[in-house]
């Protein structure tokens, strides 16, 4: 499929992999698509990177992880603790709990 999809001009694919990112899984796909691959499933900064500087991948998603740290970007630049999501909060109608209330890192000035 990843082959037939370079073929015709895709520009990128993003594939769920299994959480354990470690496992390689997209290695054919990254063999057979010439496009921008973009990989999740589990990733944190340091793997991550290291998807990106093996050539596994060009992009990496962060879904659940970035949920619980809007301000993510930040902390991997300054080698933060990441915050821990809560997944009984996802997907609900209320306005307070779970999208908006995880704590923002706290950097002195």
């Amino acid at each position: 499929m990843a082959n037939a999809l370079s073929k015709i001009g895709v520009l990128y694919l993003h594939i769920t992999e299994p959480r354990e990112a470690a496992s390689k899984s997209l290695v054919p796909i990254r063999k057979a698509f010439d496009g921008t691959l973009i990989a999740s499933g589990g990733y944190g900064k340091s793997d991550g990177d290291s998807a990106i500087d093996e050539n596994y991948a060009d992009l990496i998603s962060f879904g659940r992880m970035f949920l619980a740290n809007p301000d993510s970007p930040t902390r991997f630049e300054v080698n933060a603790p990441l915050n821990k999501y809560n997944r009984s909060t996802f997907c609900t109608n209320d306005p307070v709990i779970g999208y908006t209330d995880y704590p923002p890192l706290e950097v002195a000035s």
